[in-house]
């Protein structure tokens, strides 16, 4: 069996929602993404965490669904933070000045 190129694992806890993604996010795989977590993202009373430690790829698209949740979040005052994020893929947020906005 082919291991799917993206796979997205949600636990929810009393004061979180903890979303953990493997595999390559990119233009392909972004509105699936997406959807799957816009009613999360809506979820004001909870921290959304992103844990990237099985991430192996992200492109442009993927770093934009990124912030639109970032963007989302602070619209709602709501916490937001990325965890446990790959070195190369930390470099790429570095570059594009997004890590200083992803903790809470």
């Amino acid at each position: 069996m082919i291991e799917p190129k993206f796979q997205l694992t949600k636990e929810v806890t009393e004061s979180s929602n903890i979303l953990f993604l493997k595999g390559d996010l990119d233009l392909s795989q972004a509105a699936d993404m997406r959807s799957a977590i816009d009613p999360l993202v809506a979820e004001a009373g909870k921290k959304l965490v992103l844990n990237l430690r099985d991430l192996s790829y992200i492109d442009s698209t993927g770093i934009g669904v990124i912030v639109s949740i970032l963007k989302a979040r602070d619209a709602l005052k709501a916490p937001f933070q990325v965890e446990a994020i790959p070195a190369k893929i930390q470099r790429l947020f570095d570059i594009t000045g997004l890590s200083p906005f992803l903790t809470a």
